[in-house]
């Protein structure tokens, strides 16, 4: 193969005037739209990554919130425990203090009760005795017999009281 030298150099110096034509026309506009392009695609990265931090930092704040409301929740479910407890040891007690007080008044009533029939015996007791004591006077007892007799009706009304 041989070379022809006056063809080379033309080539040459054409190869050159295109190399400076196309980096002052070409290349410079080109290699600042690539350099633009990479600042773009750098500066989105970044916003990326700052907004990635952002939802990192809410996320933790959501979930700091959110214990904090559990916690605040089963405090106050372990307060109406609590206070539902306090009451019910309340209720028990007042009602206690009533069946106490009721229990207090029905002894009362019949311990009334008891003094009225007593008191009601001993008015009949009185009747009979004037019974008796007109039955006596009539039978002609002795005065042993008699005292005999007022005892047993006031033994009989005083075992039925």
């Amino acid at each position: 193969m041989h070379i022809e030298w006056s063809t080379f150099w033309i080539q040459l110096i054409a190869f050159l005037i295109l190399y400076l034509l196309l980096s002052k026309f070409a290349f410079g506009p080109l290699f600042g739209m690539m350099e633009k392009r990479r600042q773009l695609v750098k500066d989105q990265i970044q916003t990326a990554e700052t907004s990635r931090k952002q939802a990192e930092q809410l996320l933790e704040e959501q979930k700091q919130a959110l214990q904090q409301t559990r916690k605040e929740a089963y405090d106050i479910i372990e307060q109406a425990k609590h206070t539902g407890s306090k009451q019910a040891d309340d209720i028990i007690h007042a009602a206690s203090a009533e069946a106490t007080r009721l229990k207090d008044e029905a002894l009362k009533d019949i311990e009334n009760e008891k003094n009225k029939a007593v008191a009601a015996l001993r008015s009949q007791v009185g009747a009979m005795s004037v019974l008796i004591a007109s039955k006596i006077i009539e039978k002609q007892i002795d005065e042993k017999s008699q005292e005999e007799l007022v005892e047993h009706y006031l033994k009989e009304v005083g075992g039925n009281v």
